[in-house]
């Protein structure tokens, strides 16, 4: 069982050892050069005129969740194409029902005006 885990343990191993050389090699051999101009808040090239922590809009996360949702909805639909000639008709149902059920929130959301940005 382990074995078909070793393939990906060794990748995620091998990542981490070069992700983490990459970022040591920066700091030793790039420039460090700080000065005031460089240490600034930067916002779209303006002085920061308003708090950070002001409120934001809820559909912003509205948005947001159903951005989620929907990737979700893809990541469940690549590993099921795959295998859909192993799993016949049950998985082909079970797969319209899961899709039907997040059309049916889809349009809900669509109705309620979730989708609509002022």
């Amino acid at each position: 069982m382990l074995g078909h885990y070793l393939p990906i343990l060794i990748f995620m191993f091998v990542t981490v050892i070069m992700g983490s050389m990459f970022i040591i090699l920066g700091k030793i051999l790039g420039p460090s050069r700080p000065d005031a101009e460089k240490n600034s808040p930067y916002e779209c090239g303006f002085e920061a005129f308003e708090d950070s922590r002001m409120k934001f809009d809820i559909r912003y996360y509205l948005v947001a969740i159903l951005f989620i949702i929907f990737d979700l909805e893809i990541a469940f639909l690549f590993p099921w194409a795959i295998v859909l000639d192993q799993i016949g008709t049950f998985g082909l149902l079970a797969m319209a029902i899961f899709l039907g059920v997040l059309v049916v929130g889809f349009i809900y959301e669509w109705k309620k005006g979730a989708l609509e940005w002022e």
